[in-house]
């Protein structure tokens, strides 16, 4: 099984994309995933061409073990603590998640002289606020606790000698997504009125922000990409380079549902810190490796519709 792709934290939002365009390309994978995280879908856990092992990334020894046993060709650390919103109330959890679980991850690749290209997702939560389009060379300065553990999660793995393809993904949305994230929020309150388990008011946040948002989809590609054709310890931002505002994403949702819905403000969705806007250029990735998002916005709140209509649907028949 050596030089298989090892996926970490396969069974969250973009290791699961990540896992399943593996699999259309027939190649086999190693996927780790915290036993007390995810349950895994039975389809994918009786996958013949998917080799799962349960692995605490807090846990040096246990990660050591996995990676003697897989001997992976190609990393891809998916794993972490991922909520920024969260990350205000419990911040060591962000640091253990994102700072120390990359530690324990590069240093026993490293200890086991693994031939492998590592590639760590970070976060464009690094960058200072601003209102232009951020460049991999623009100010860094971030505004929370998830910002800046993922910030630490990028030094570390600057400093590792590993081939390290550091990615800075903007955000990304797409079909199972969390609903702690603004776009399936909405999702998932619309499809829950429109099945009538919940009364037609739709509760937001800022619907002024603005945010560059690729689909779930293109972000994993571009992490394929990364790995293939990226150029190891040099930043890459993955991003559309268009910034949508949040009202616009919400009144696409709302044309697509069969129901009369108000929308009201809750402020239990406010962020302590809120940028107003957050744009990328994905001018690097584009040159360097050929990447580019293909799946309009349209289509990506579409998919993530239809998941949450399905997702109430199912849990409507199982309460029968």
């Amino acid at each position: 099984m050596a030089g298989i792709p090892l996926i970490t934290g396969a069974t969250g939002f973009a290791g699961r994309h990540l896992l399943e365009t593996l699999l259309r390309d027939d190649l086999t994978v190693h996927a780790w995933s915290n036993a007390r995280g995810r349950q895994v879908d039975p389809a994918l856990l009786s996958h013949r061409r998917i080799h799962w092992r349960a692995v605490d990334l807090l846990d040096r020894d246990s990660v050591r073990a996995g990676l003697e046993a897989a001997q992976p060709a190609v990393i891809y650390h998916c794993a972490g603590f991922a909520d920024d919103h969260r990350s205000w109330q419990d911040p060591v959890r962000a640091l253990r998640g994102n700072v120390l679980a990359t530690h324990h991850l590069l240093e026993s690749a490293r200890d086991l002289t693994l031939d492998a290209r590592v590639v760590v997702p970070g976060s464009a939560l690094i960058y200072r606020p601003s209102a232009d389009a951020i460049t991999e060379d623009s100010p860094i300065a971030p505004t929370s606790p998830y910002g800046i553990s993922k910030l630490a999660q990028e030094m570390t793995a600057a400093e590792s000698p590993l081939p390290v393809l550091m990615a800075r993904p903007f955000n990304h949305a797409g079909p199972r997504q969390d609903p702690s994230y603004v776009t399936s929020a909405f999702a998932k309150q619309l499809a829950q009125i429109e099945a009538g388990v919940s009364p037609p008011i739709l509760r937001v946040g800022n619907l002024e922000a603005r945010r560059d948002v690729t689909d779930v989809r293109d972000t994993v590609r571009a992490y394929r990409a990364l790995a293939e054709r990226g150029q190891p310890h040099r930043p890459y931002n993955v991003c559309s380079g268009r910034a949508h505002r949040i009202g616009d994403l919400l009144d696409i949702l709302l044309s697509a549902v069969r129901v009369r819905v108000k929308v009201e403000l809750d402020p239990a969705r406010l962020r302590p810190s809120d940028n107003p806007v957050v744009l990328g250029s994905p001018a690097r990735i584009i040159e360097e490796t050929g990447w580019h998002p293909a799946i309009p916005i349209e289509q990506t709140l579409s998919d993530l519709l239809a998941f949450w209509r399905a997702a109430v649907a199912e849990n409507q028949s199982a309460r029968r």
